[in-house]
């Protein structure tokens, strides 16, 4: 029998939802809040009966019965680490999303309304590979500088999703396969996905890896400690160097790549020249990562917003395919990967995971 699922993932400014029958979006929606109606509030925990009352509203527009669905799963927050995996919404994980373990982000409030609307209406809520999944071997974890651990934050509900769907398009088990899974958005992040566990990965977020439109990654350490430490800049705007105003938009000032291959393509010599640094430098992501699994990788999976731009692809093509053969799965469908995370939960095919 088919499950239906609210499915709720909380931006800064918006809050999308989609409704599902089994894998089949029904309808979504993407609620938009003004800056004058969050600054209303002082925390993002304070943000919950205003976003809960509207998806409500809208659901009873749309004359939706909340009581016809079977579960609701909500975008993970920034939790302590955790392996990867469908999470139930219990007490604990509840009280850590509520008070951001690791940090306050709007999508800490994902858990907080599914467990609420969930528990409403007496159906089971889940959360599923939120971004602090961690499941790096200890040796991934070094840096060289014992006060500054590696650290895995990462596109895992993207990553994972695809991973999975290459594995059941193949009719082999997630876990039986060594896969090199690069997400391209606003941030890039490439794991060596082990027999189902991400063993090392790039932080997609500040200092980890290839630059992206919006974020520098790695970048020269002794040039970053004297630009730090030279007076000219707080540590809020160096932070913002390297997130938010870093790659593309530094060099460019754009974090579209569409912009950038339009700049490219009409003959701009500097455009062309980052594109082709920044495919050499997701190359060479995807190069350390077939080496974490020895060489013996058997796909790599290309996927994001990026994975849409036939140049960049085919770039990393031609310097990788050598290594292993190619599964390109353009954009990101964030909905419908956490639709199937509660999915196989409510199916029997795994168990939910305990906090």
């Amino acid at each position: 029998m088919a499950k239906k699922s609210l499915i709720i993932n909380p931006g800064s400014t918006s809050t999308k939802i989609g409704v599902f029958e089994d894998e089949t979006l029904l309808f979504e929606e993407t609620l938009r809040h003004s800056t004058e109606e969050i600054s209303q509030y002082a925390t993002i925990v304070d943000q919950k009966d205003f976003r809960k009352n509207i998806i409500l509203n809208l659901l009873a527009s749309k004359d939706f019965d909340i009581k016809s669905l079977d579960f609701i799963v909500g975008r993970g927050g920034m939790l302590k680490p955790i392996p990867g995996g469908t999470y139930a919404v219990s007490d604990d994980l509840l009280e850590d999303l509520k008070i951001g373990k690791q940090g306050q982000h709007a999508s800490n409030l994902g858990g907080i309304l599914a467990r609420e609307i969930g528990d409403e209406i007496g159906k089971p809520s889940f959360i599923v590979d939120p971004v602090v999944v961690d499941e790096l071997e200890p040796i991934s974890r070094y840096s060289g500088i014992p006060e500054l651990p590696r650290t895995s934050v990462f596109h895992a509900l993207n990553q994972k999703a695809v991973a999975k769907r290459y594995a059941k398009e193949k009719g082999v088990s997630y876990d039986s396969l060594n896969l090199v899974v690069v997400h391209m958005g606003g941030g890039v992040s490439v794991g060596a996905h082990k027999n189902g566990r991400v063993i090392d990965v790039f932080n997609a977020l500040d200092g980890d890896g290839a630059f992206s439109p919006e974020r520098a990654g790695a970048v020269p350490t002794g040039a970053l400690i004297k630009m730090c430490f030279s007076g000219k800049y707080s540590e809020k705007e160096v932070y913002k160097k390297a997130v938010g105003n870093g790659g593309f938009n530094a060099y460019l000032n754009t974090n579209d790549m569409r912009d950038v291959d339009k700049l490219a393509d009409e003959g701009d010599a500097k455009a062309a020249e980052i594109r082709d640094a920044f495919i050499r430098q997701v190359a060479k992501d995807i190069g350390s990562m077939c080496c974490v699994l020895c060489g013996k990788v058997d796909q790599i999976l290309v996927t994001g917003g990026i994975a849409y731009d036939t140049y960049v692809v085919d770039g990393l093509k031609k310097a990788c395919e050598w290594m292993a053969p190619f599964t390109v799965y353009p954009g990101e469908d964030e909905l419908l990967a956490l639709a199937q995370g509660g999915l196989r939960v409510v199916n029997g095919e795994e168990k939910a995971l305990e906090y």
